[in-house]
């Protein structure tokens, strides 16, 4: 998924946890922090650490992929490893 904004970013860490049927509760029992932290992230994102995101991703199975904008070479070799 191409993700361009700090909100789309919280909207699809957000969506992977509901899909995996976890409460904010269980995943900040998991990283450590506090629900309200978890809460925090996925609705006002611009304020959350680097930190909280990289635990939350790590926490839901998650990479972090970066890639030069509008590179439809890295598009394509996305879309073939799935």
């Amino acid at each position: 998924m191409k993700i361009t904004s700090p909100d789309a970013l919280a909207q699809e860490i957000k969506n992977a946890r509901k899909r995996r049927k976890l409460t904010q509760q269980v995943v900040s029992d998991q990283i450590g922090v506090k629900q309200a932290t978890i809460s925090s992230f996925e609705n006002h994102p611009e304020r959350s650490r680097v930190e909280t995101l990289f635990k939350l991703l790590s926490a839901l199975d998650l990479e972090l992929r970066v890639a030069k904008r509008g590179d439809t070479e890295q598009e394509a070799k996305w879309d073939q490893e799935w």
